[in-house]
């Protein structure tokens, strides 16, 4: 499957998204930074599973309704910086959705992902990654699992990768830069979290209106979550 991950920047690239999906042929489209009462139904065939309702700038995931059934829906606030406190952009700073896979007859959870800025320690996202992944597990447990997103941790990230690790997840980066705007802060910012999952390839997409890079995640369900053909068993 294709997904695409994107912080709209306080929805400045929301127009872009119709072309994007149709472009990349995307089959999940999460979202961060976006205005949740102007999001359509509906993006390039894909259909709105649900947006995030008490963020000034929140979270929404899409998918293609010919391909998934949309199951369970859970967003999540985690703990807060104190940009949070003061400024309050972001209550629920974790969106997951629980998809039944129609082909391939099976489950699967994809979540959008949006940590406390930079002004906030990396301790605190960390905090903020491993409470998330846990509650996806909640949402179903031993389920394939993909988190996306913008994380905010453009350095250090080999520590962050240990830790991810250890709670049964792996890390993977795009293959360029996903954050332009300030000198000093490039690198990469948006990238995955997944359990269960392949991840062939995630590819950093031309600029837009945001200082965030849309990524193109390509992946599939590993051998080991595949469900077994009993017929062929």
């Amino acid at each position: 499957m294709k997904v695409i991950s994107y912080n709209l920047r306080k929805h400045r690239a929301a127009t872009e998204l119709a072309e994007l999906v149709e472009a990349h042929g995307a089959d999940i489209l999460c979202l961060q930074e976006c205005d949740t009462t102007g999001l359509p139904a509906e993006i390039a065939g894909l259909r709105l599973a649900e947006a995030t309702q008490r963020n000034r700038l929140g979270l929404a995931v899409y998918y293609r309704a010919n391909t998934f059934r949309a199951v369970e829906v859970r967003s999540l606030a985690l703990k807060k910086s104190l940009h949070d406190y003061v400024l309050k952009p972001a209550e629920e700073r974790m969106l997951g959705v629980r998809l039944f896979d129609i082909d391939h007859g099976r489950e699967i959870i994809v979540a959008s992902f949006h940590a406390a800025p930079l002004t906030a320690l990396n301790s605190l996202r960390r905090h903020q990654i491993r409470t998330a992944l846990a509650a996806l597990q909640n949402l179903g447990e031993g389920l394939p699992t993909l988190m996306v997103g913008d994380y905010n941790y453009p350095v250090f990230k080999e520590y962050l990768g240990q830790k991810i690790r250890a709670q049964g997840y792996e890390l993977t980066l795009s293959d360029s830069r996903t954050y332009t705007r300030y000198r000093f802060f490039r690198g990469h910012y948006d990238f995955a979290t997944s359990s269960g999952f392949d991840i062939e390839r995630i590819r950093t997409l031309p600029q837009g209106l945001s200082d965030h890079l849309p990524i193109l995640i390509t992946a599939k369900v590993s051998d080991a979550h595949a469900p077994v053909d009993d017929d062929a068993a």
